[in-house]
Formats: structure tokens, sequence, C-alpha cells
């Protein structure tokens, strides 16, 4: 894909999508650190129905720290590795108590000294709640940027360093939401439904994928 295809990639994702959005809800940037935390191996509607149940009695560190751990585990039961996610939240939360006054920090490097925040939920917190233009790179984002042609790599890292060098400023600051949207509802893993994809006509996936009913069609024809 080359810049003018890329251009006109993100341009057409920004005219049907001017501000996109996460889909975790969260009302602060504390209750938005928690919810990419739980959110690794999980969906955001499973994360978001067991933040809807805790964030209403705890949302805040200090919250959460009183709650104790058994008690944070039950409301999380529902997530997958919900324990380990527990334990996770729970040590987070006194760091950020010890270190930062309860408040998140704005730096990548203590964002990354908190357990079980690696550099995707790390760059997700920085791009949404601080505006900084991350690439926070899962595997929506890993996928649809080799399968497009967007930016190849064979790491994350690779990938997300790719994303940061092609995409062109002006989209930096929402790419990431439009790439998730776009590999999550469009450019899914077993069948890209590149029929009805705004983008397909800058895409470097060949050969483009065909309706289920239409395939069906041609084979009975």
């Amino acid at each position: 894909m080359n810049q003018a295809s890329i251009q006109a990639f993100f341009a057409t994702l920004k005219a049907a999508n001017p501000h996109p959005v996460t889909e975790l809800q969260y009302t602060n940037v504390f209750e938005l650190l928690a919810a990419v935390l739980l959110s690794a191996q999980a969906t955001d509607v499973g994360v978001n129905k067991a933040t809807r149940r805790l964030f209403p009695v705890a949302n805040t560190p200090a919250a959460i720290v009183a709650l104790g751990l058994p008690r944070l585990e039950d409301y999380l039961r529902t997530i997958g590795l919900y324990r380990t996610k527990a334990k996770n939240l729970m040590q987070t939360c006194q760091l950020l108590l010890e270190r930062h006054g309860g408040r998140v920090p704005r730096t990548r490097e203590a964002l990354e000294a908190l357990p079980g925040v690696g550099r995707k939920t790390a760059n997700v917190v920085l791009n949404v709640a601080f505006g900084e233009p991350t690439m926070a790179v899962d595997t929506h984002i890993f996928r649809v940027s080799n399968r497009t042609g967007l930016a190849p790599g064979k790491t994350p890292l690779a990938v997300e360093l790719k994303l940061l060098s092609r995409v062109p400023p002006e989209y930096l600051p929402d790419a990431h939401h439009w790439l998730i949207l776009h590999g999550r509802y469009v450019c899914q893993a077993r069948l890209p439904r590149c029929w009805e994809c705004s983008v397909a006509p800058w895409c470097d996936y060949r050969p483009k994928s065909i309706a289920p009913q239409a395939r069906a069609n041609q084979t009975t024809s």
C-alpha cells in the first residue's frame, strides 16, 4: 500500500466515523486503565459486563484496595483469567497509591512498571486518556496491518513502529480506534468482509472475498 492509498484509506475511515472511541466503558482515567488491564484475552463486552458491577462499588485505587482481593475476584469472576487479573489490578492499585498519589501516571515507563500493564495497555491509556498519538497493536490491528499491506510486520512492535511511520500525522490520534473497529467488524480473521468494505479499493489483499451467499450461488450454478 503506497502513501496515496494510505491517505485515501484513512480519509475514508474518518469520513465514516469522525470521532471513534473505545468500546470499553469508563468514566475516569483509572477506570480506563483497569478496564484495559482486564481486557487481555477477553472481549470488551465481557469486561464491560464485569465493570458495570465493579465500578459503582469501587472505581479508585483506594476503593479497590479497601475492597480486598477475595471480593475483587468475585466481581471479576466472569472474565477469563480473573484470578491473575484481580491480583494484577490489586497490586497496580497499591503501587498507584504508594508511588503516584493514587493517580494514573502519564509516562510509558511508569505505566509499564505497573503489574499487568504491558506496552499495548500503556499505549491505549496514553492515547485514549492523554491524547498521545500512540498505536496499541492488538490482534485486530496486527491482522489488518499485515493483510491490507498497510504496515506489514512479524511482531506487534514491528507493526506498531511501521504504523507510526506510515500513518499520516493528522490521522494518528484516532488511527488505532479505526483499525481495531475495522478488524473487529469488517476485516475479520476467518473471512474478511471485502464485499462491504469501504476501504477495499486501497487494500492489497487478494483475492477479495465475496459474500457467502454469492459464493454458494457460484458453486451451484
